[in-house]
């Protein structure tokens, strides 16, 4: 008999039964010969000692996650943040090479500590404890296997919180169905429509095939973002993500109907009007430039034409 309570998230039953520890086991296996994002590496991350970066990979993460900050925060949307702050846990770097990353010396330059499950566990707790309404996982394409692995040994000392998967949107489907029942709320980018400005701006060649794949299965787990109607908080759902790059880099308009195509009306939206110049954007002039706050306002408008739902950040 299926004994799920809906006021727990679905990883709290996966545990009772066997399913969460059995998942971790499968996917800290792979590490071996990865495959676990979309680059499928195939290098063992599991060789070498405890602080060693795992040669040939693209993420560079070993055996354990490195993790750049473990925080409440308020920097995204407000059906995520709160009043306390989402229970923000950041992944030091990543699965892609974005010339204009804002959080570069953690995504690109590894700045960070590095975390075993029992760690990453205690983090999870902390956050729990402060009051934090949930666990944004910050960047976790390429530690979905630490991530299990921590879960198991949270949930035995009393973890409760919704779990947020908030990536890039270049995930493996593989990957992500071994998190199903595992995360309550995804929060992926939806960065390019256009394969070829994808290889430019964040150095992967199959981004738009894989994103809608990714974004596909993860409406399929999850459905539409619900809000819990007592606090106005994400429940469950996906939430899709489009930053505004300067003259229109990711192709807002196409990004956005295609997302409604994947999801229907009611798929909320973020249209983000945040873009600034980081890192190397000034290696395409392109990058180097302002973001037109008319262009903003038209994606707005036209999200709302096609039936989108669309939040605004936080504070």
């Amino acid at each position: 008999m299926d004994m799920r309570n809906e006021n727990q998230p679905s990883y709290v039953w996966l545990h009772r039964q066997g399913e969460l520890a059995r998942r971790a086991q499968a996917a800290v296996a792979r590490l071996s010969a990865c495959d676990l994002c979309p680059h499928a590496c195939f290098i063992d991350r599991t060789a070498g000692d405890a602080g060693a970066l795992a040669a040939g990979t693209v993420c560079r993460t070993g055996r354990h996650a490195r993790v750049a900050a473990v925080r409440p925060g308020f920097a995204e949307e407000r059906v995520v943040v709160g009043e306390a702050g989402s229970g923000d846990i950041v992944f030091a770097w990543c699965n892609m090479r974005c010339l204009y990353c804002e959080n570069a010396d953690a995504s690109l330059q590894g700045r960070g500590e590095l975390m075993t499950a029992r760690a990453l566990a205690d983090a999870m707790l902390d956050l729990q404890h402060a009051g934090c309404p949930n666990i944004n996982l910050v960047g976790p394409s390429h530690v979905v296997a630490q991530i299990l692995e921590a879960l198991v040994l949270a949930v035995d000392d009393g973890l409760t919180l919704p779990l947020i998967h908030n990536s890039g949107g270049y995930d493996s489907v593989d990957a992500l169905r071994m998190l199903d029942g595992v995360v309550d709320i995804y929060t992926p980018d939806a960065k390019y429509a256009d394969d070829g400005l994808a290889r430019r701006c964040s150095r992967v060649r199959d981004y738009v095939s894989v994103n809608r794949a990714a974004v596909t299965e993860m409406i399929r787990q999850v459905g539409p973002l619900r809000l819990d109607p007592d606090t106005g908080l994400a429940r469950r759902g996906v939430l899709l993500r489009h930053l505004v790059l300067p003259g229109d880099a990711g192709g807002v308009r196409a990004v956005l109907e295609d997302m409604r195509a994947r999801g229907g009306p009611g798929m909320t939206v973020a249209i983000l009007d945040t873009y600034h110049p980081a890192h190397h954007a000034d290696r395409m002039p392109d990058l180097a430039m302002p973001i037109d706050p008319a262009m903003v306002a038209e994606a707005r408008a036209h999200a709302h034409d096609l039936g989108l739902e669309v939040v605004g950040l936080g504070r």
